[in-house]
């Protein structure tokens, strides 16, 4: 393949980085107003367990997306039938059921608390988009894992026949 068959791919990639960086540095402009705005005894420990939550989703995320260019570069320099691409695409599923998991784990309930407080029920679907996403991404990854590894093995076998 040439090297830039990728391009687009590679491009959607550092778009979804940069967008992620955009969503901590806000949750970085909140945690700074508020906390200058905050008195000695009153913390909001809803956004306080949000901002957390988005940091510690953002560490797979990224892990997600080095591994994802790892993969297109594996494609441009045709290794992409290689045992490399499985083990980034293990990593990819990894991170997103990891992302998953603290989707569920901590945006759910706080999407849940804010719809209830504001009456809004639709609230918490709003909150499990991400997770949803992530699921998503874990279980197509994990099909592309078990189709390259099965093509891998096929290759294998006819590379051994004469």
């Amino acid at each position: 393949m040439k090297r830039g068959s990728t391009i687009i791919m590679r491009c959607s990639v550092i778009i979804a980085g940069i967008i992620m960086i955009a969503i901590c540095s806000v949750m970085a402009w909140i945690t700074f107003t508020e906390g200058k705005s905050a008195t000695a005894y009153h913390v909001d420990y809803v956004l306080v367990i949000l901002i957390i939550g988005t940091y510690i989703a953002a560490i797979p995320y990224f892990i997600a997306l080095r591994q994802t260019l790892k993969l297109l570069d594996y494609i441009d320099t045709n290794r992409a039938f290689t045992e490399l691409s499985v083990k980034a695409l293990k990593t990819v599923e990894h991170c997103a059921i990891a992302d998953f998991i603290i989707c569920i784990a901590g945006g759910a309930p706080f999407f849940w608390m804010l719809g209830r407080s504001d009456g809004n029920p639709g609230m918490v679907f709003l909150g499990l988009i991400p997770a949803g996403v992530a699921f998503i991404i874990a279980v197509f990854a994990s099909l592309l894992k078990h189709l390259l590894s099965d093509a891998i093995a096929a290759k294998s076998e006819n590379d051994l026949t004469i």
